[in-house]
């Protein structure tokens, strides 16, 4: 059953920034993009780059390993050399609480 687990605070993200979480043993790239929070898996499906370390812009994050593209909303790939996209997780705040949605 999935649950909501607190990763972040709001205050934690400077607008238009990622950042590496953890939770329940998962890593997790978490981003604040114009005034909303975003999250999708930290591993690049290419070759395991951190994507929370990425470039961020707009909502596409760049992979700092080899480029690779990803809609944080979505999690779609948007460019190469990855060709599959990331899980998405479902984002929710309460308060100043940032919390995502686990299996």
């Amino acid at each position: 059953m999935a649950k909501m687990i607190k990763i972040a605070q709001t205050g934690d993200l400077a607008p238009a920034t990622g950042k590496v979480v953890e939770a329940e043993g998962l890593r997790i790239a978490l981003f604040h993009v114009d005034g909303a929070f975003a999250a999708i898996d930290n591993t690049c499906p290419h070759r395991g780059g951190p994507l929370g370390e990425g470039k961020l812009t707009g909502e596409i994050v760049t992979c700092p390993w080899h480029g690779a593209r990803f809609n944080v909303r979505t999690g779609a790939v948007m460019g190469p050399p990855a060709r599959a996209g990331v899980r998405s997780l479902t984002v929710r705040v309460e308060g100043d609480d940032v919390l995502v949605e686990l299996d």
